[in-house]
């Protein structure tokens, strides 16, 4: 009888020149050796944005290039619908992953009832306070328990939750996803026992302008059309002269 437990890991990338491949190639090989195979399953989707690499695939993954538009939503959503996992972890591609970080996820999850997750950074969290003591930290707070690069769930909450919002497209998704978790009372917690680093990817510096802005800030304006009004806060669109 087969008792590994499966876990969809999906990983965006945009392999524009050597540099950024080596980024996403690095993250998957520390994936791959991070636990034990006989134990645990990783399906790995990457969803590449660089389409010159197509039909390349990256070593122990799928790797899919889409024909549509790049979102950030809108690709972590064809990854899910590709996969049928009990769990969902959706990743950056700018990631290292610790030895056994799925593994203590997984514990937690059994021990807390948990039905989302992330993993702490060694790098980011000590910074915000938090320490790596092995202790989970309820919140809904991006950036401190909710790490937008590592997102860590049960398969089930998408029936509540419903899909992602493919609206957004880059920055504020995190916060889409902690709002909705918030609002549906569905329990988050930073979990320090597992380690996932995040390491900064200069795959958005190397945007143009007008791209970049486009992906931040414009995407932090529609969260805040979106979810002020339905949670008692005024929004007034601005005049743009």
């Amino acid at each position: 009888m087969d008792n590994k437990k499966n876990i969809d890991i999906i990983i965006l990338s945009y392999a524009q020149n050597d540099e950024l491949k080596a980024v996403t190639v690095d993250c998957i090989r520390s994936l791959i050796k991070s636990d034990d195979p006989e134990e645990i399953k990783f399906n790995i989707i990457v969803i590449e944005s660089q389409k010159q690499l197509k039909p390349f695939q990256y070593e122990g993954t799928t790797t899919i290039y889409p024909d549509t538009e790049f979102g950030y939503n809108r690709y972590m959503n064809i990854g899910i619908e590709m996969t049928s996992s009990p769990f969902i972890c959706l990743c950056n591609n700018d990631l290292i992953f610790h030895a056994q970080w799925a593994t203590n996820m997984l514990k937690a999850f059994e021990l807390y009832d948990l039905p989302s997750g992330s993993p702490a950074c060694s790098i980011h969290h000590p910074t915000v306070g938090f320490k790596l003591d092995g202790r989970i930290y309820y919140g809904y707070r991006t950036r401190h328990e909710i790490a937008g690069w590592c997102l860590f769930f049960k398969r089930d909450i998408l029936r509540l939750t419903g899909k992602l919002d493919e609206n957004f497209r880059f920055w504020a998704a995190d916060d889409d996803y902690a709002t909705i978790l918030r609002i549906l009372n569905l329990r988050h917690a930073l979990v320090t026992s597992s380690i996932v680093d995040h390491v900064k990817s200069k795959t958005l510096e190397n945007q143009t302008e007008e791209r970049q802005e486009e992906l931040t800030f414009g995407q932090v304006f529609y969260y805040e059309k979106k979810w002020n009004y339905r949670l008692g806060a005024r929004w007034v669109p601005v005049t743009l002269v």
